[in-house]
């Protein structure tokens, strides 16, 4: 018989401690299963995870029945929502409790897997199963800005928890971007920021590509662990996180409570209770004290209404780029943010510097148009808006380096000291280049409307793509700025004939040929002796033109028809006077000076409206000159106030050398050359009867003839005082500075429009200063005498009569009674004029002290007292 031997029987074999083999490859099927159709098996030890799954899709696929935008809003912000439910629509605090408490029980290997799903959802600012939204977190409350804040299951495990939460703040940074491109992108905030979020959404699909990489290896590789998709997206982290300050920068660039929010969330529980205490801690409390704060801030008004656009936007990225230097990929994030929201910034520039059109639809530019100033008034206004006012910077930075921030229509900076906002805040890097801008593109418009096409240099190239941090792009203003200046120079100097034209205003303005005023004075004598407003200017105007056409020839003629005559409305010397006068008052001195200065103009108001009354054409006579336009540009309202004054000042001299000249001629006649002599003192005294002399009569006759002597000796003295301030400001004055603009001008020297019209305001500035026009003192001292000379020879006829009558009167035997009168008429004069003692001493402190060009009038002035 054979022996037993026992069969084995299936199924009966004692169970190991360890999984077999076979046991084992069914948990890792099982988890691959997960991983790629999202169904669990039906196991025990997975049934209610099973579950838990069931009921997450169910919402979602109520959710694929809500309204068609919902969807498609949710699917243009994150393609993933379609397949999973929203933020808010499905939370319930004790379905999380129960999620909470399930992982307590789930292998690490699960929580992994469980986790990787979810971190694949949170990355596109999806709510997840086990990660989800901060307690405190509200969509209608929270700023988009600040970005949605996940949190993670506490019954996670730890060592997954710690990776996990380092890779959470990458959903908040791209949840904040989203927001901020959707904000931004609307037509309000402009070319610039439609450009950054261009780019910044080109980034969001390298990220969103990489996230689809990612998904595509939790599916298909059973290998992809937690710590490799930390791996792959801790690069991108840096990324978004450096994109995530950007943007927090220009959300809170037009928000000056910012730093007050962010002072008050960081008071401690100690104040709060104390506050709490005092009544101070209810909500709507806070509210009201947080409005009185930013309404103190001026927040409402000012700069707040502007958005952060245009150069703003550039300024704030070149700052972070400057500021984060240190960190190579931030330079080159940010670097390649800046040439991306320039483009639309350096389109506009060359489109303005190469054809004087200025295409800024959102007032993002760093040039600002007023279209309310045309051509016409630069025939009216004295200020010349049309070149200072039409196309300006809207920092209010003139190209002499002032700021005019002051002015209307300049915005507050944010802050104090702060940035400008909008496009008055120009771009660090354009900020040496920002004249150059403005006036490129200010002479190519000058030229375009005067009707000259304006032709592209062959240098330039239409395809060329430039950024600010391209030197070419640099190259490129300096290059139009020179090709624009250099065109409308040449159409100034040739096609516009400046220089004749400038010529013909020295003819007649600074009086270089002035045969034609002399002629004009004698045959407008009658009519000038009436009063400003009674005087014709048809009339006057007809004698200056039959004056222009008999003296003019040859190039002289030129431009007669433009010179006019006007009357001017007030006095040469008070208007001088007024203007010279005016100066600032400090801040302490402004209150108690401004009662006083408004008395003092009301008393010079009444008298102006005396002086107006009594003033005579002669003294209000003027000359005026029409250009057009673009000469007006350099021959302006400005410029014409100055030839004007010095054409009075000249005009007055001429007038009281005339009438002294005529004083001269009067004192050739009979009784101011007749022989007044006593009785018995001629010479035919010795052939006569011897009388006993009368010595009260010889001491009238000699009294008589030294009276006579001392009118003309005054005359004298007077006529050589005007005919030495007459030659130093003709020869030693307007000529000499006259030649040196005419050789810069010949030589080519002006390379500049701007630097034309700034030499010919210093010219004519240079002028009047030397011309003793801009000193108070001597300019008082100047209209004293000059008054008292122009008065002395009105009373030519005067005199004349009290000598026929004091000649007459000696014949009777009562004898001439009237003889201290006219002692005391002619003392008055000579003290008045003696005051020209009290002129030489200013002349010399100020030729000493601060003009030397006054030291040829001290020699010439000293030459007439040594005669005297």
């Amino acid at each position: 018989m054979d022996p037993y031997t026992p069969r084995v029987r299936a199924g009966t074999r004692k169970k190991n401690l360890t999984l077999s083999a076979k046991e084992y490859h069914k948990v890792t099927d099982t988890i691959a299963s997960v991983r790629r159709n999202r169904h669990y098996v039906e196991d025990e030890l997975v049934e209610d995870i099973d579950i838990r799954v069931q009921m997450s899709r169910e919402p979602g696929r109520r959710r694929r029945d809500e309204a068609s935008f919902e969807a498609e809003r949710s699917f243009v912000r994150a393609p993933l929502n379609s397949r999973v439910v929203s933020s808010s629509g499905h939370r319930d605090k004790g379905k999380g409790r129960a999620r909470d408490t399930s992982l307590h029980d789930v292998p690490v290997e699960i929580q992994e897997a469980l986790v990787l799903e979810d971190l694949l959802y949170v990355l596109m600012g999806i709510e997840g199963t086990h990660i989800t939204y901060h307690p405190d977190y509200s969509p209608d409350d929270e700023d988009p800005l600040n970005g949605i804040r996940f949190v993670v299951a506490p019954s996670l495990d730890p060592s997954l928890r710690d990776l996990v939460e380092r890779i959470l703040p990458l959903a908040t940074y791209y949840t904040a971007i989203s927001a901020f491109i959707e904000s931004r992108s609307h037509l309000d905030f402009g070319l610039v920021n439609h450009a950054l979020c261009a780019s910044m959404r080109d980034m969001l699909k390298d990220y969103q590509t990489l996230l689809s990489q990612l998904e595509h290896a939790f599916n298909t590789s059973s290998q992809f662990t937690l710590q490799k998709l930390w791996f792959y997206v801790h690069p991108t982290l840096h990324t978004l996180s450096l994109l995530y300050l950007l943007i927090t920068d220009l959300a809170t660039a037009d928000d000056p409570t910012a730093d007050l929010s962010s002072s008050s969330d960081s008071s401690d529980a100690e104040e709060d209770a104390r506050n709490e205490a005092l009544g101070l801690g209810g909500a709507k409390l806070k509210a009201v004290l947080s409005e009185i704060k930013t309404s103190s801030l001026g927040v409402n008004g000012g700069a707040s209404g502007i958005a952060v656009k245009g150069g703003e936007v550039l300024a704030i990225l070149h700052d972070r780029m400057q500021s984060m230097s240190g960190d190579p990929a931030a330079r080159e994030l940010y670097g390649a943010l800046l040439r991306d929201a320039g483009k639309p910034y350096v389109e506009m520039v060359q489109a303005w510097i190469r054809t004087g059109k200025l295409v800024d639809p959102y007032e993002e530019l760093l040039v600002k148009e007023s279209k309310f100033i045309n051509r016409g008034t630069l025939e009216m206004d004295y200020t010349d808006e049309y070149w200072e006012r039409r196309y300006t910077l809207r920092d209010g930075s003139t190209v002499g380096g002032s700021s005019k921030q002051h002015q209307a229509g300049i915005p507050p900076p944010r802050s104090t000291g702060g940035r400008l906002p909008g496009g008055a805040c120009i771009p660090t890097v354009l900020e040496r280049w920002k004249h150059k801008v403005l006036l490129a593109g200010k002479y190519l418009n000058v030229i375009r409307e005067c009707g000259i096409e304006i032709r592209r240099d062959s240098s330039q190239q239409d395809g060329e793509d430039l950024s600010m941090d391209d030197e070419r792009f640099y190259k490129c203003i300096e290059d139009a700025y020179t090709h624009a200046n250099r065109t409308l120079l040449q159409l100034l100097l040739r096609d516009q004939q400046l220089i004749p034209r400038l010529r013909s205003l020295k003819r007649y303005f600074f009086l270089s040929q002035s045969s034609f005023l002399t002629h004009l004075l004698d045959l407008s004598h009658t009519e000038l002796r009436k009063s400003a407003k009674s005087a014709s200017l048809v009339k006057l105007q007809s004698l200056l033109d039959l004056a222009l056409n008999t003296d003019a020839q040859g190039e002289d003629a030129m431009f007669r028809e433009d010179v006019k005559v006007t009357m001017a409305g007030s006095g040469l010397y008070e208007w001088l006077l007024t203007v010279v006068n005016v100066s600032g008052l400090e801040d302490g001195d402004a209150t108690e000076g401004h009662g006083h200065a408004h008395e003092s103009q009301k008393k010079e108001r009444e008298k102006d409206k005396d002086d107006k009354k009594q003033m005579l054409a002669i003294d209000a006579l003027t000359l005026d000159y029409h250009v057009k336009f673009p000469l007006s540009l350099v021959i302006s309202r400005k410029t014409i106030l100055r030839y004007q004054l010095i054409f009075r000042f000249l005009l007055h001299l001429k007038h009281v050398e005339q009438s002294l000249s005529s004083m001269w001629i009067e004192h050739k006649t009979a009784p101011w050359r007749r022989q007044t002599r006593p009785r018995g003192t001629g010479p035919e005294a010795g052939r006569q009867t011897p009388q006993i002399p009368q010595p009260s009569q010889k001491d009238w006759h000699s009294e008589f003839e030294n009276w006579r002597k001392r009118v003309f000796l005054l005359r004298a003295r007077m006529l050589a005082f005007v005919q030495q301030i007459l030659a130093f400001t003709t020869f030693e004055v307007l000529e000499p500075n006259w030649r040196k603009l005419e050789g810069k001008l010949e030589a080519g020297k002006v390379e500049t429009v701007d630097q034309l019209l700034r030499d010919h305001v210093d010219f004519l500035d240079t002028c009047l200063k030397e011309c003793m026009l801009t000193s108070s003192k001597l300019l008082r001292a100047y209209s004293r005498l000059i008054v008292t000379c122009s008065t002395f020879a009105v009373y030519t006829a005067s005199f004349t009569k009290s000598a026929n009558n004091a000649i007459a009167a000696a014949d009777t035997p009562d004898g001439d009674h009237s003889m201290a009168k006219r002692w005391d008429i002619l003392d008055k004069f000579e003290t008045n004029f003696n005051h020209w003692y009290v002129h030489l001493d200013c002349v010399q402190f100020y030729a000493s002290s601060e003009n030397v060009s006054l030291l040829p009038l001290v020699v010439r002035l000293n030459s007439i007292k040594s005669v005297s």
